[in-house]
């Protein structure tokens, strides 16, 4: 029988999720490495080599790798005869190693959690509650599996009961499109089969914790039946032509991972749930002796790439920009910006409007005239930083706020990430404005550029205030130009029919 202090298993939920904020699982950012390696569209390959890049930046700076750090999510499977030495109950201890992990000053870490969930959604200020999964299972250990998930991918879970005859993996192939690019493949895809709605979800959201392996599968071929339901979905979702950031390429998903149960001769429950490419879980166990111990991998293990601005790439004044100037883009032209941009998110989108609806004026210093917003959430700084890890957020939230931005304050640019809607394409068209795509999975990279940062209004929203960022040469390419062409339509097209052309030449 083992005894669990307190301390010990604090400490180690706290080290676990500092650690896999800054370390990419081996296993997953290798899969990346060689998508990079075989990529054939340009503009996947570079979206790929930026987010290999900050994976690597992140490893040497211990920061995180996105600036979304996170829901923590905790599977827990208690041994039967494990001891607790503990004042507080299993749950208070989780938080605290959260609370812990996420206010740590060398590496703080985003809060996102509001509590409550609907209406006045307030930040609880330290990421803190997880969502916690616990099973009593026969020993003496405790293993514990600590994931951090992102809300642009979880916000991309699918679940539906289909017929119990029906095609699982046509499903499957059909949702994928769906999801847009908020997920910011490539990353893996959960799948939950059987159970009932609850239980699917659970086991997709578990899959997930799974080592990258498909490409030993493909070597030895499938041993039963869900292995043969890997390989199919991994073919035919790669063949769709997503690819990296929703750009049109060769590689949409790295592997596809599948959990089932047994579930009521009536249903067939399915749940999807993606993971980003910031994929970030760990396990442990814990025996009594001690707290777990993370042993950083080796950077000498990762892959070769690395990015660097294109000298092509077109220079732009931010301060001296003209609608004039932002006609003359191309879709899927890349641009380093320089100057003041604003940021702003969901939160402040919702102030704004309601400051207008009100008949009321705008906070001092906001003018979005002829300005570019960003899309962003950032980290707080540390050390010498003037910001945290700063990638952008997805855009197609911000759909709805569109036309208030550009028709009625004259906004001339956004910058997100995946893409927009009919609704904001529309209105980009109509008011000759751009819609500029940054990297998601490549957060520190892109703080790399910002050179001032000052808050100018909405303090008290946390993350989602507006700021203004001072940038140099920071990258982005243009997603939606002013005639309203979109990059995340045309790219995939064009590459799902190279797909199938290369598939009947092989």
């Amino acid at each position: 029988m083992s005894t669990i202090p307190q301390e010990d298993f604090i400490q180690s939920i706290r080290d676990a999720l500092q650690f896999i904020s800054y370390y990419h699982p081996l296993d997953f950012i290798q899969a990346v490495g060689k998508a990079w390696e075989k990529e054939q569209s340009p503009a996947a390959k570079d979206a790929l080599a930026q987010i290999l890049t900050n994976s690597r930046l992140c490893a040497e700076g211990h920061r995180p790798i996105c600036q979304d750090t996170g829901v923590v999510v905790v599977f827990l499977r208690i041994g039967m005869d494990v001891r607790w030495d503990s004042e507080l109950d299993v749950e208070a201890m989780v938080n605290e190693g959260v609370r812990r992990a996420y206010t740590d000053s060398d590496n703080t870490l985003r809060a996102s959690m509001v509590d409550p969930p609907y209406g006045r959604r307030r930040n609880t200020g330290d990421n803190t509650p997880a969502i916690i999964h616990m099973q009593l299972v026969p020993g003496d250990k405790v293993e514990v599996a600590v994931a951090a998930k992102g809300g642009g991918s979880e916000n991309k879970a699918r679940f539906a009961v289909l017929n119990p005859n029906d095609n699982l993996v046509d499903w499957v192939v059909n949702t994928v499109p769906e999801l847009g690019a908020g997920w910011c493949p490539p990353g893996i895809l959960g799948i939950g089969i059987g159970g009932t709605a609850e239980k699917a979800m659970l086991l997709a959201k578990e899959s997930l914790l799974a080592p990258v392996n498909i490409q030993e599968l493909q070597e030895r071929g499938p041993a039963d039946y869900l292995e043969e339901l890997r390989l199919e979905i991994y073919e035919k979702v790669n063949a769709l032509g997503i690819g990296a950031q929703g750009l049109g390429g060769l590689t949409t998903v790295v592997d596809v991972k599948i959990l089932d149960y047994p579930t009521h001769a009536a249903s067939l429950p399915v749940a999807l749930i993606p993971n980003c490419a910031a994929a970030r879980h760990i396990e442990y166990t814990l025996d009594g002796n001690g707290p777990a111990e993370f042993t950083p991998p080796s950077l000498d293990d990762w892959p070769a790439a690395t990015w660097k601005p294109d000298q092509q790439a077109r220079r732009v004044d931010l301060d001296s920009i003209t609608p004039e100037q932002v006609a003359e883009w191309q879709p899927g032209e890349r641009l380093l910006l320089s100057g003041r941009i604003l940021t702003g998110r969901d939160a402040a989108h919702k102030r704004i409007r309601e400051l207008l609806e009100a008949g009321e004026p705008l906070p001092d210093g906001v003018d979005f005239r002829h300005r570019f917003i960003y899309y962003v959430g950032p980290v707080d700084p540390v050390d010498d930083e003037v910001v945290g890890p700063a990638g952008p957020t997805t855009a197609t939230r911000m759909d709805k706020y569109t036309e208030m931005m550009l028709g009625d304050l004259g906004l001339l640019g956004m910058i997100g990430k995946a893409e927009r809607g009919p609704e904001a394409i529309a209105s980009i068209k109509k008011h000759g404005a751009v819609y500029l795509m940054a990297v998601g999975g490549a957060a520190y990279l892109v703080s790399q550029a910002i050179r001032g940062a000052r808050v100018l209004a909405f303090a008290d929203l946390g993350m989602e205030a507006i700021y203004e960022f001072e940038v140099e040469n920071m990258p982005v390419l243009v997603a939606v130009d002013s005639q309203g062409e979109a990059v995340h339509q045309t790219g995939p097209a064009e590459w799902r029919i190279k797909i199938s052309e290369i598939g009947k030449m092989q």
